[in-house]
């Protein structure tokens, strides 16, 4: 499944046999939770599956990822060109050949959230955004998007009550921030029903996730 094409853009195809699935939602949404239940159950059932993560996943993106979230201020705009570098790097060196190798790829967040974070929440732009992160993945888009939706309320509750680590650069701004970005990735998903399932992030784990395998087993994804 891909985007349509960008002047200038080569698009890389991938097996037919692979599938590419995301998550994406605000923080605080439980993303993290369900990829695991996800994995299991696809380890389950016989599916080789890689489990990778936005910003990170290759040494590049994982430096990346500690100099944009937990480093010193970045402006928004090379803040939005950090986190393309990232899936340019991540995509042609991890995502492409898993596909192409017929595994599962699961991963946490991807292009969706540098528009409803950097172009909605910054206010850079959110089509400026999504040209740039779409070049940089030269368009390759997942089959599936799951979009956890939480509040930011919720959201906010919940990192209050994981604790742990303090909050990185994102997680840190206030509730109208977070606020905008939640209301774009509800508009991302009411474009393109195919391509997104949006969950109700407040309801149980286990809810959640018997809702996803039934979307996941009606593409074939379970054999």
């Amino acid at each position: 499944m891909r985007w349509p094409r960008l002047a200038g853009v080569t698009t890389t195809p991938a097996s037919p046999t692979g599938f590419f699935l995301a998550f994406e939602g605000g923080d605080g949404a439980g993303k993290s939770t369900q990829v695991r239940l996800l994995v299991a159950a696809l380890e389950a059932a016989g599916r080789e599956v890689l489990v990778t993560r936005q910003p990170g996943g290759t040494p590049l993106g994982e430096a990346l990822r500690a100099l944009v979230l937990h480093g010193d201020h970045v402006v928004p705009r090379a803040e939005a060109l950090v986190y393309a570098a990232d899936k340019a790097q991540h995509v042609d060196t991890v995502v492409v050949p898993a596909l192409a190798g017929g595994r599962v790829v699961v991963t946490d967040r991807y292009v969706d959230s540098s528009v409803a974070y950097q172009g909605a929440g910054r206010d850079l732009g959110v089509d400026d955004v999504a040209c740039l992160q779409r070049w940089a993945v030269a368009d390759l888009v997942p089959d599936l998007t799951v979009l956890l939706d939480v509040t930011p309320e919720v959201g906010r509750a919940r990192r209050l009550r994981r604790g742990g680590a303090a909050p990185d650069r994102l997680e840190a701004e206030g509730d109208a921030f977070h606020t905008a970005v939640r209301e774009h990735f509800l508009v991302l998903a009411a474009a393109d029903p195919q391509r997104y399932l949006v969950l109700d992030a407040g309801l149980e784990a286990q809810a959640l996730h018997t809702a996803l395998l039934e979307r996941v087993a009606a593409a074939g994804v379970l054999g």
